[in-house]
Parts: structure tokens; C-alpha cells; sequence
């Protein structure tokens, strides 16, 4: 009876053992998986080509036939079609179809209609392709005439038309930030960027008009450059001049705060649906998701269109600050409403239309080897101002820890050593007691 109990002890150690092995082995090979890959090796990113597979399919098909695209939950392109016939070329392309009742063409015309009618300061509008709908926001300072009247137009356009009144109110965000300070105002800096001959910070236009001096830091005695160009209201974004004319080291990275970053090797348009992160100098590292495009908003200051819609918060000080997804450069923050301790809507200035109106590309994105939507993470302590101020906010760590940080694979190593130390000292107490039993045996029978 000892022995049997003996046994069984012995098997279930050996179990444990071999079970604690593969837990062990498995931890490690999900931390070592989990790394920030090299930017010259990592693939191209998931939502990058799905978000080119549905656009590819809306400008062949029209926008007669579609209604506009998005990534679905599953990682594969939606493209809203109006008729079966391009529903089936949707398919074939390996998408996936669905049926809506207006066109993009309809929904444009619904902005337009908006656009003309007499501006109301504190509303915004988007195109939501999911719901096919146009969505009409008004923040808390619309007043109740106003609202009535713009509530009017958008009955007489029709019922796909979606009124909607929200909480704070829309604004540039442009007060308290760091790290530039100039006499026009505080703001984050977005990407830094090059014509070839001199180096730039792209920022936020209402940051401040051309001829605006911008410091690095809050006492005001290191200036950075100087703003030479800009556009807003219409749009919202400038470029400041660096005062040497170079950007220095580390200027293709992005800071995402504790010390690490994120190298930025290439631009690009975002996807409906698609998780992007946004860095500023107020609330630091933030994530979200885009949730419309083509979005329109009635500034106190002035109305900007074709802005990038998410629900990623923002803070005053934040505007200007990078908004990207996995190195791909998205756009620079304009404005929104709410706070990150409540949430709220954040609105970006798509990044490739501003370099294309300021002539400029990004420092970096056409080095050898980088391919367009992937990552990497450095040291972004040389990183010249256009890198954005490091996280400080509460809900840094957690998007900080997936972008930046290597995976802890300790406890993984010492379950696999642990696992091997049980293994071989269970497989030496059996050892030792074959040996004495066989001892036995033989002196009782040599005696």
C-alpha cells in the first residue's frame, strides 16, 4: 500500500512538472512574440490593407454604388454598396458587402446642404458609413433657436440626416500645454518634416498665425522656430521653421513618455473602426478608435472640414500632438470636446493633405528598408522638439506598455525552471529508491 502511494505521488509530481513546463514555455513564447518588432522586418499592418482593399473597391465601383468602407471587427474591409451587383464584386474582392439605402454621393450632398446654411459656432457633423447616416452634433453652447433652425435643414435633406446634442463644447484646445510656447499660445508638436532643404514642425494651425516665435521650453529660453505657413480655419495646420533649419537626432520619433518611442515610418489615411494612439504634452499616451471621416467642425474661431473624427480624449495643450497607429503617421489634433477623465470627441487634420498643401514629406519615412506601417521603439531622449512631450497622464501605462515595452519574460523562466528542478529531483528520488530496493534484493539473497 506504501508503495502504491508512493507511485502515485511520484506520477502526479512528474504531471505537475511537465504541466508547469509547457504554462512556462508558453508565457515566454508569448513575451518574447509580443516585443516591438524591428521597423526594417515588421509586416505591413492588418488595417492598413484592409482600409486599401476597401478603398481600392469604392474608387473602382463609384460613389454612386458605395457608401464608403470600414474595418470590421473580424480585420477584414466592409464596403457599404447601394445594389447586388456591386454587393458581388465586393465578395469576389474577398470583402465584405453591405446593403444601404444612400449613396456617398447622397450623403455629400447633405453636407453640402449643411455647409451652406447659415454657420451655427459649437456644432459639427460626419459621415458615419456603419449607420449610413450624416450625424449632426451640437455642443452645450448651441442655443435652442439655433439648434431648432439647423434641426429644420436637416429634416428637409431627409430622414438619414441624425441630430444629436452633446456634452462640454467644442474647442481648439490650445491653453496650458507644453513643450512649445510662443505669444500666440502653448501647444504640442506634431511631426517633424522636411522639403529637402530645411527641417519643420508640423503642427495645429490655430496654434498660432504665420510669424509666430515658438520656445522649447517654459521659461522661454531656447527657441525652437518660427511659423511660416499655415491654414486655418478651412483647415488646421501650420509648419514651424527650426531656428538652426535641422531637426537634429531622433526626429522620426514619436515620444510616448517613460523614456520610450515610437519611430514614425511613414503616412497614412485612416480607416473607419481602425485603433489609433494620440500623444500631447497635457494627457499624454491616449488610444481609441477613428469613428467617422470627412467630419466638419463650426470652431468659435472659424469652420474646418475634412478632419478625422475619434473617440480618443483630449485636454487644452494637446492640440498639434501626433496621432498615429502601429508608425504610420495619421494626422495632428485640432480640436473636440470633453476631458480624459469623462471621455469625449477628438478631430484630427489628416496628415498627408497638409504636406501635400505645404510641399513637405516626413523626416525619415523614406529611409531603406522601412516598410509603411510598422513600428519601433527607441529613445526618444535626442529627439527634437517636433517629438511629442512624454505621457503623464493616469491611463498612460497601459496603451504605453503594448507599444513600447518588452514583455517581463521572468516569471515564465523561473516556472520553466522550477518545472525542470521538479522533473529531475522526481526522476532522481525514483532512481535512488530502485537502487535500494535492488540492494535489498540482492543482500537477501546473497545471505
Amino acid at each position: 500500500m506504501r508503495h502504491a502511494r508512493r507511485r502515485i505521488v511520484r506520477r502526479v509530481a512528474r504531471l505537475a512538472a511537465v504541466g508547469g513546463l509547457l504554462i512556462g514555455g508558453t508565457m515566454v513564447t508569448r513575451a518574447v512574440a509580443s516585443e516591438p518588432p524591428d521597423a526594417s522586418a515588421a509586416p505591413r499592418t492588418l488595417a492598413q490593407r484592409a482600409s486599401g482593399v476597401g478603398a481600392d473597391l469604392v474608387s473602382r465601383l463609384g460613389t454612386d454604388r458605395t457608401a464608403g468602407h470600414w474595418v470590421g471587427s473580424d480585420g477584414r474591409p466592409v464596403v457599404a454598396v447601394t445594389d447586388e451587383r456591386a454587393a458581388e464584386a465586393v465578395r469576389r474582392a474577398g470583402a465584405t458587402a453591405k446593403k444601404v439605402r444612400h449613396s456617398m454621393s447622397e450623403l455629400r450632398s447633405a453636407t453640402s446642404t449643411l455647409r451652406a446654411a447659415p454657420r451655427v459656432p459649437g456644432t459639427a457633423w460626419a459621415l458615419d458609413y456603419r449607420s449610413n447616416e450624416v450625424v449632426v452634433r451640437g455642443d452645450r453652447t448651441v442655443s435652442g433657436s439655433d439648434w431648432s433652425r439647423l434641426t429644420g435643414v436637416a429634416e428637409g435633406i431627409g430622414g438619414f440626416v441624425r441630430m444629436e446634442r452633446t456634452e462640454g463644447a467644442f474647442t481648439t484646445r490650445l491653453n496650458g500645454a507644453e513643450p512649445i510656447l510662443s505669444t500666440a499660445g502653448r501647444c504640442s508638436a506634431g511631426f517633424n518634416v522636411t522639403d529637402g532643404t530645411s527641417d519643420f514642425i508640423l503642427t495645429a494651425g490655430h496654434c498660432g498665425p504665420t510669424g509666430s516665435v515658438w520656445f522649447g521650453d517654459g521659461r522661454g529660453d531656447r527657441q525652437v522656430g518660427t511659423t511660416v505657413a499655415g491654414s486655418f480655419p478651412g483647415d488646421d495646420f501650420s509648419l514651424v521653421e527650426y531656428a538652426n533649419g535641422k531637426a537634429g537626432d531622433g526626429a522620426d520619433v514619436v515620444a510616448v513618455g517613460d523614456g520610450k518611442g515610437v519611430r514614425i515610418t511613414g503616412a497614412g489615411e485612416p480607416a473607419l473602426g481602425q485603433r489609433v494612439f494620440r500623444s500631447g504634452s497635457t494627457s499624454g499616451l491616449r488610444e481609441g478608435r477613428v469613428t467617422a471621416l470627412d467630419a466638419t467642425v463650426n470652431y468659435p474661431e472659424g469652420t474646418v472640414t475634412g478632419l478625422i473624427e475619434t473617440d480618443v480624449c483630449a485636454e487644452p495643450g494637446d492640440s498639434g500632438g501626433p496621432m498615429f497607429s502601429e508608425g504610420v503617421a495619421l494626422g495632428v489634433t485640432s480640436g473636440g470636446s470633453g476631458d480624459c477623465a469623462e471621455g469625449g470627441t477628438t478631430f484630427f487634420q489628416p496628415l498627408p493633405e497638409a504636406m501635400a498643401s505645404l510641399g513637405v514629406r516626413l523626416i525619415g519615412s523614406g529611409r531603406q528598408g522601412a516598410a509603411a506601417g510598422t513600428s519601433a521603439t527607441s529613445s526618444p531622449g535626442a529627439a527634437a522638439p517636433g517629438a511629442s512631450a512624454p505621457a503623464t497622464g493616469a491611463g498612460g501605462s497601459s496603451p504605453l506598455a503594448r507599444l513600447a515595452d518588452r514583455r517581463n519574460i521572468g516569471p515564465g523562466l523561473l516556472i520553466v525552471a522550477g518545472s525542470l528542478v521538479a522533473l529531475v529531483a522526481t526522476r532522481w528520488i525514483r532512481t535512488e529508491q530502485d537502487r535500494k530496493a535492488y540492494r535489498r534484493h540482492y543482500s537477501a539473497t546473497w545471505g
